[in-house]
C-alpha cells in the first residue's frame, strides 16, 4: 500500500488557526520522548523549560527581552511571506543593524544628549535595509533566488562583524579581547522596570505589532501584498507591481531586523560582541509561521519562542542538558506545524499503485 496526498476541495478554515496549538502539543509529546531517551525526568525538564523561567517578575521581564527582537522581525517577515517574498536572511540584517547602531554608539562615546539613542536606532534600521536592499536588487534585476542570496549574506554579515570586532571596533583598553567598549549611559535604552533588563524595545515591539496590523488590514499596500502573494497573475492584471512589493517587503523586513540588532546592542548587551544574536533572525521565521503570518499571532508565538530560549538556559543549568535542546524544540515545532499545514490542504490516501 502506497501513500498518496489528495488535495482537499475545501480546507478547514478553523484548523488553519488550531494547527499551531496541535503542533505545540505534538512538540511537547516528542520532547517528552526525547527527555526519556536522554534519561531525564520529563516532568522536571518541562518544569525547567516552561514554568521556572517565568516564575518571578525578573523572569517575566527576561521573557520580554528575548521576545522583543522576535516580535520585530517576525511581524516584518510575515509581510514578505504573505507576498511570496522569502527573506531567510534576517539574521544577517540584524547583525548589520547591530554594527551600524553600535558604531554610532561608539562614535558618540564621549557625548551626551537625547538624540543619541534615536540615531542608534535609525542607523540600525538603515544598516538592515541596506543589507536587504542587496537581496531586492539581485531579485528584481537578475531574478536571483532571494532564499539563497539572503541566507548567504547572513554568513557574510557574520564574517564582517568578526572582522570589525577584531579591528576598528575593538576596545583599545580591552586587553585584546574581541569586544567593543561598553556604551556610555546616553547610548543605552531606558529601563522600564527597576531591577530588571526590560527596556524601551518592548514598547517599540508592541508598536510594530500595531503598525503591522494596520498595514495589512487598513491600507492599499497591505491589500497589494495579499493579492500578489495569493494570485500573482491577478495582481499584475490589476496593475500591482511585483518588483515594487519585493522592494518594499524586503526593505521593511531588513529595516525591522536592523532595528532589532540596534536594540540588542544598546539594550541587553550594551556593547558590540562577536555574537550579537543567538539566532533570532532564523527563529523569527518559525515565529512568523506559528503566528499564521498575522501580527497578533506573531506576538504570542514570539513569547512562546522566547520562553524556549529561557527554558533552554534553565534546563542547561538545572539539569545539565545541552543548549542545543532549544534548537531541537524550535525545529520540532516548525516540523509539526508544516506537517499540519500539509494535512489541512491534503488528505492521505493509501493505494496499491503509486500516483502518476
Amino acid at each position: 500500500m502506497l501513500p498518496r496526498l489528495i488535495k482537499r476541495q475545501t480546507p478547514s478554515a478553523s484548523m488553519v488557526y488550531l494547527s499551531p496549538v496541535l503542533a505545540l502539543l505534538l512538540t511537547l509529546v516528542a520532547s517528552i520522548i526525547l527527555f526519556l531517551m536522554m534519561g531525564v525526568s520529563p516532568a522536571a525538564a518541562l518544569h525547567a523549560f516552561f514554568v521556572e523561567p517565568i516564575s518571578s517578575v525578573y523572569g517575566l521581564s527576561e521573557l520580554t527581552v528575548k521576545a522583543t527582537p522576535l516580535i520585530l522581525i517576525g511581524v516584518a517577515l510575515s509581510l514578505g511571506f504573505r507576498a511570496g517574498v522569502w527573506n531567510i536572511g534576517a539574521e544577517g540584517q540584524l547583525i548589520l543593524g547591530g554594527i551600524f547602531g553600535g558604531t554610532t554608539a561608539l562614535f558618540f562615546y564621549e557625548k551626551t544628549g537625547f538624540y543619541i539613542i534615536p540615531l542608534i536606532l535609525i542607523t540600525g534600521i538603515i544598516g538592515g535595509m541596506l543589507w536587504a536592499g542587496i537581496v531586492a536588487f539581485l531579485k528584481t534585476r537578475f531574478n536571483a533566488n532571494e532564499i539563497l542570496t539572503s541566507l548567504m549574506l547572513s554568513y557574510v554579515a557574520a564574517l564582517l562583524l568578526n572582522l570589525l570586532i577584531h579591528g576598528p571596533l575593538k576596545d583599545p583598553d580591552g586587553f585584546n579581547f574581541p569586544e567593543s567598549r561598553l556604551f556610555s549611559d546616553s547610548a543605552l535604552l531606558p529601563i522600564l522596570y527597576d531591577g530588571t533588563r526590560m527596556h524601551l524595545g518592548a514598547i517599540i515591539a508592541l508598536v510594530a505589532v500595531g503598525l503591522g496590523w494596520i498595514l495589512l488590514s487598513r491600507t492599499l499596500l497591505g491589500y497589494q501584498i495579499k493579492v500578489i502573494g495569493d494570485a500573482p497573475a491577478a495582481g499584475e492584471h490589476a496593475g500591482f507591481s511585483p518588483s515594487k512589493i519585493i522592494w518594499i517587503t524586503l526593505l521593511i523586513s531588513g529595516g525591522a531586523a536592523g532595528l532589532a540588532g540596534a536594540i540588542e546592542v544598546s539594550g541587553p548587551i550594551g556593547q558590540v560582541l562577536p555574537n550579537i544574536s543567538p539566532g533570532y533572525g532564523f527563529a523569527a521565521i518559525i515565529v512568523a509561521y506559528v503566528g499564521r503570518l498575522h501580527p497578533l499571532g506573531v506576538l504570542f508565538s514570539a513569547l512562546l519562542l522566547a520562553l524556549s530560549y529561557l527554558g533552554g538556559e534553565t534546563a542547561q543549568i538545572k539539569l545539565n542538558l545541552p543548549v542545543a535542546v532549544t534548537g531541537v524544540f524550535q525545529g520540532l515545532l516548525l516540523f509539526f506545524l508544516l506537517a499540519s499545514d500539509v494535512l489541512i490542504h491534503y488528505r492521505l490516501q493509501f493505494s496499491k499503485q503509486a500516483a502518476v
